[in-house]
């Protein structure tokens, strides 16, 4: 059964494509960034939830990142692709190509 939790009140799911606004410091100012990709897994219990989202660059390069959902620096979530993922982990989409995620999740 795929996990899922609620994240800035809008319910994501293990395999949804989703565009996180976080923000970060850099020296004194606070910026903003767009980071979009695929939840592969959503892990922990309460406040210490965390979910693992990786997309792949235009150099073919994936990078992951964890966020943990309780964080103040997460501005604002929106899917932009749903599915309906009946795993609780998709780790083995660090193998797949572009195509193959697309053929897989999508069709």
């Amino acid at each position: 059964m795929a996990r899922s939790a609620e994240l800035k009140g809008i319910r994501v799911t293990v395999g949804d494509t989703i565009k996180l606004q976080y923000a970060f410091m850099d020296n004194d100012k606070r910026k903003s960034q767009l980071f979009e990709g695929i939840i592969l897994s959503i892990r922990g219990r309460g406040d210490n939830k965390m979910m693992t989202v990786r997309k792949v660059t235009r150099s073919n390069i994936g990078v992951e990142r964890i966020f943990p959902l309780a964080s103040p620096f997460i501005d604002s979530v929106e899917i932009a692709k749903a599915t309906s993922s009946t795993r609780a982990s998709l780790m083995y989409i660090r193998t797949r190509s572009k195509r193959d995620i697309k053929e897989k999740l999508y069709s």
